[in-house]
């Protein structure tokens, strides 16, 4: 076989096992104030500057463990047509719980709850959207 043959099939295996470690959820927003009550007792310190960051929900939750952890976030459908970016990838940061936090979300029972900011750069909906959710 030729080489380049072999590198390219080498190169679509790889991307279909690299892909395949992603969970599939839904993620609403919330709006400030944001205060992160459950993670980090109102330190808002532990922000990231970009302002992409979330609260978890309860399916990823796990008792607090998710405090802290990173996602790459990826819109994958929404009920409005065009509301997602799929080209879009997001790198958030767990900083509270959805059912604790000061702002409610825009729907409840979503998998992650993420800011305005975070939200805005996957999708331009006002509803939850489907997301592709993968652990950093």
């Amino acid at each position: 076989m030729q080489p380049i043959f072999i590198t390219f099939i080498l190169l679509i295996i790889s991307n279909l096992l690299s892909s395949s470690h992603a969970d599939v959820g839904t993620a609403a927003f919330y709006d400030p104030p944001y205060l992160p009550t459950t993670c980090y007792g109102n330190d808002e310190s532990q922000f990231p500057s970009n302002n992409l960051f979330a609260a978890a929900g309860d399916g990823i939750w796990n008792n607090g463990a998710s405090c802290g952890r990173e996602y790459l976030v990826r819109c994958i459908s929404a009920s409005e047509a065009s509301s997602c970016f799929p080209d879009q990838i997001i790198q958030v940061k767990i900083v509270d719980y959805a059912l604790s936090s000061v702002s409610p979300p825009s729907d409840s029972g979503t998998t992650i709850v993420l800011s305005a900011t975070a939200f805005g750069n996957v999708a331009n909906s006002s509803t939850s959207i489907n997301i592709e959710f993968q652990l950093v």
